[in-house]
């Protein structure tokens, strides 16, 4: 586990996101968590030249849907990277799993099967506390990491 900010970047070491275009999908589930992530991505996408008008962002109602959403967000948009942004924590039953699982093997399809490179943004805590260290305290913004990644991978285009 990480036990420092990981999110602090050198600009200068960053593509300049200025001709790019980026979807966001952000679950509103556990939406205290999420709308973090969402802020950082989207601070550091217009922090690295991204134009506002540039950044579309969708909501869904869960992490599960964020697949289902980016794949639209493919076959709709002309983007160069898609963000997908949730939260699951783990409580007391299988279903974090499932949800877990899931979300991640969908999003490995869409990035197998499609030309638009999409960003796991996807908490999977143990904790709410985890979550939080995570979106935005001490362990950084993840939300930042993943506008970076969305960068370089839509420069890679």
């Amino acid at each position: 586990m990480a036990s420092t900010n990981l999110s602090n970047y050198n600009i200068k070491r960053i593509p300049n996101a200025k001709d790019f275009r980026f979807g966001i999908v952000v679950s509103e589930w556990n939406s205290e968590i999420t709308e973090n992530l969402h802020e950082g991505a989207l601070k550091t996408l217009v922090d690295c030249g991204a134009k506002k008008e540039n950044i579309i962002s969708w909501q869904v109602p869960g992490s599960f849907e964020l697949v289902y959403a980016c794949k639209k967000m493919i076959k709709t948009q002309s983007l160069n990277a898609i963000i997908a942004i949730g939260s699951v924590i783990q409580g007391e039953t299988k279903h974090f799993d499932f949800v877990c699982n899931g979300v991640t093997q969908g999003i490995v399809d869409l990035n197998i099967n499609f030309n638009v490179p999409i960003i796991f943004c996807v908490l999977t805590d143990n904790t709410k506390q985890q979550s939080i260290d995570r979106s935005g305290g001490k362990l950084g913004n993840k939300g930042i990491e993943s506008a970076i990644a969305a960068i370089k991978m839509a420069a890679l285009q």
